[in-house]
């Protein structure tokens, strides 16, 4: 009986903290050591159930004090349910002009999101598929800890 009731109040929590509109959050850690390697590429398995819904799509970045970059660049390879592949890449700005990081932070660890694609109209209805991987020069890019995938519901 405790164990349902924990299950519950766990639930309820969560479900209770997401946005209103909120289809899909998903966060993914990197390679250890607090860096990311171009070949740990993240992969996201996103449904979408509405076709005729208009989405916003962000990425969450979660990275450390040390950052040494202004933007992290990445690449996305969205595959649609029907096996058609799109390429894009983003620059996610994560430093302001002045230095300072962009955010919210909890003791030394950040989190920003970042609105990539705003009003997507999709084509077809079920799992969509995003591999992510980092675009920057640097490799491994030092002090990043998360990448995530966020879509929401415009309403």
């Amino acid at each position: 009986m405790n164990r349902l009731l924990t299950t519950l109040i766990i639930a309820i929590v969560f479900f209770a903290c997401q946005p209103e509109g909120r289809i899909f959050a998903e966060h993914q850690e990197l390679s250890p050591g607090l860096e990311w390697l171009k070949k740990d590429t993240r992969e996201f398995k996103v449904p979408v159930n509405d076709n005729n819904l208009v989405y916003n799509m962000s990425l969450s970045f979660r990275y450390i004090n040390g950052f040494e970059h202004s933007f992290v660049k990445v690449k996305i390879t969205e595959t649609s349910p029907g096996g058609i592949e799109v390429v894009k890449e983003y620059d996610l700005k994560v430093r302001e002009d002045n230095g300072d990081y962009i955010g919210e932070v909890a003791y030394e660890i950040w989190d920003s999101e970042h609105m990539i694609e705003p009003n997507i109209k999709y084509k077809e209805t079920g799992t969509y598929t995003y591999v992510i991987e980092h675009n920057m020069p640097d490799d491994p890019l030092s002090y990043a800890m998360e990448i995530g995938v966020i879509l929401d519901n415009v309403r």
